[in-house]
């Protein structure tokens, strides 16, 4: 066992997504889920390769605020990337998962932005969540987002 000093994680700041195209992905973002742009920029040189590795690349990005969630989205320039995106279930990737009031409505929604359901909602069988219908939805880069709708406000499918 080693040995530990003491730390307190004090909260989570953010969520951070990349994208092939920060134009699309505010589009999704904001037409598609209502969140509100904070803010864009660029950044880039030594302090980009030393925080994330991505050495010799730039980066633009916007910060968006959905449901007291800050959202990260960058696009990052001047880097090969693999031609085929992460799925859900690799080893590493990670996914947001948001509470919606109508996941049907949502789905149709968000189809309009390149976004796909991985199949059906089904609702969790037991539990503290029993009832609460959950997909996922994958969107043009790949990334993946959960949907949630609690029971209390599940219409009759």
């Amino acid at each position: 066992m080693t040995e530990h000093t003491s730390i307190h994680v004090q909260r989570a700041d953010h969520i951070g997504f990349a994208v092939g195209s920060l134009d699309e992905a505010l589009r999704f973002w904001v037409d598609g889920l209502g969140a509100r742009l904070v803010r864009t920029g660029e950044m880039g040189g030594e302090f980009l390769g030393q925080v994330t590795g991505a050495h010799g690349a730039k980066v633009r990005l916007a910060i968006v605020s959905l449901a007291d969630q800050t959202i990260e989205l960058l696009q990052y320039q001047g880097l090969d990337r693999p031609s085929v995106p992460a799925k859900p279930f690799d080893p590493g990737f990670a996914h947001l998962a948001l509470v919606v009031d109508d996941i049907d409505a949502l789905l149709v929604r968000i189809a309009a932005y390149g976004w796909k359901a991985q199949g059906t909602p089904q609702p969790i069988a037991s539990g503290a969540r029993a009832g609460t219908r959950v997909i996922y939805a994958v969107g043009p880069d790949g990334a993946t987002i959960e949907f949630m709708q609690p029971p209390a406000t599940a219409k009759d499918h």
